[in-house]
């Protein structure tokens, strides 16, 4: 949810309940100061790419400045991160997409690992949410006594998180959810095909990847709703990255909020999303079924 979980979206879920974290994604220091104004003084945490914040370490420097409760890193080698986290007295988040993962983050001082199964949105690797409690000896052992495991991909509602609870996580991350509640900030149409839309349609590509520039592992494909774009460019991603006048027409499409061309990004539980809703009234739901 890099861009879309703002401020305003990280102070709700938390004023509801849960734990809020601001997409920092790869963001400029200007919007995430932005957005720490705009969460007021709720308690919240902090998200990056990690490849992608090793761009910019600054932006770790700038977050720590706002004190927050929790910072989380994924998709990238956290180790130059963590030590810093830990030494201003902030709990350090890892979401990992692999066993191996898990075990590297654990022995570099993660407090809280999230295993993310391929039913999510955005970018994943290939291991199912459910698989995760036959590997590292179960879901909710964190793979170390004493570390949570929260589970991530395709939970949208009350029995998913039983589900989770179930298998031994001691919690559950949420970014479909919440990528459609009425403080993203995520565009009204894009939030409407996302309610609209099914699991059963989304797709796992690297045609947006490349369209964005190709800056994305090459492991990691992104779960995304189809449209004509993704459609068209199917089976030919490489003559894709070779147009460059219609990787020129994507920039103009996605900064104009086009989606029928530009990505967005959806879990396999969207057929479990029906409204958009305020982050309070999600919260809320996912306690009652």
């Amino acid at each position: 949810m890099g861009g879309t979980a703002g401020g305003k979206l990280a102070a709700a879920v938390s004023e509801a309940g849960g734990l809020g974290l601001i997409g920092g994604g790869r963001s400029d220091a200007e919007w995430l100061g932005r957005e720490f104004v705009a969460a007021g003084n709720q308690r919240i945490g902090c998200g990056f790419i990690t490849w992608g914040l090793a761009q910019q370490p600054e932006l770790l420097d700038r977050a720590l400045t706002h004190a927050p409760v929790a910072i989380m890193l994924s998709f990238g080698d956290a180790s130059p991160f963590i030590a810093r986290i830990k030494s201003a007295g902030i709990p350090v988040i890892c979401q990992i997409q692999s066993l191996a993962q898990a075990r590297q983050v654990l022995q570099e001082g993660a407090d809280i690992i999230v295993a993310q199964g391929s039913e999510a949105a955005g970018h994943l690797r290939s291991v199912p949410l459910c698989h995760w409690s036959r590997r590292g000896g179960g879901c909710g052992d964190g793979f170390a006594a004493g570390i949570p495991v929260v589970a991530a991909g395709g939970i949208a509602d009350g029995r998913g998180l039983a589900a989770a609870l179930m298998l031994g996580a001691a919690g559950v991350l949420m970014g479909t959810r919440f990528h459609v509640a009425e403080e993203s900030l995520l565009p009204r149409a894009a939030k409407n095909r996302i309610v609209s839309g099914s699991g059963d349609d989304t797709l796992r590509t690297k045609i947006f990847d490349i369209a964005l520039g190709g800056e994305w592992p090459q492991e990691y494909t992104g779960r995304v709703l189809p449209n004509s774009f993704s459609e068209k460019w199917r089976g030919r991603e490489a003559a894709l990255a070779a147009d460059s006048a219609e990787l020129a027409l994507y920039a103009k499409a996605r900064a104009a909020d086009d989606f029928d061309t530009a990505v967005i990004h959806a879990g396999e539980g969207i057929h479990l999303l029906h409204a958009i809703e305020p982050a309070c009234a999600i919260v809320a739901r996912r306690w009652r079924g």
